[in-house]
């Protein structure tokens, strides 16, 4: 039995965006990387509708969870010292 590979969100950007390029049919690019083509499929789909988030009011004004946590961290430091 095999195991299932796990995709890092570069790489699935990356083969995205070459499909979206257009350069490359489906078929190749899920070829090229030995991937079934629907999952080509659902890796564009879950592009394309992420994408309009990147557009959305406020957008870059939105912290990064890791820096949410790290405020909430200091501030809990914060009271512990008083």
């Amino acid at each position: 039995m095999t195991t299932r590979r796990k995709f890092t969100s570069k790489f699935k950007t990356k083969v995205v965006l070459e499909l979206l390029k257009e350069r490359s049919s489906l078929a190749e690019l899920a070829q090229k990387y030995e991937l079934a083509p629907q999952q080509l499929s659902n890796w564009k789909r879950e592009f394309l509708n992420g994408a309009e988030e990147v557009f959305e009011k406020g957008g870059r004004n939105k912290k990064d969870p890791a820096d949410e946590e790290k405020d909430q961290l200091l501030k809990t430091i914060g009271k512990l010292k008083v």
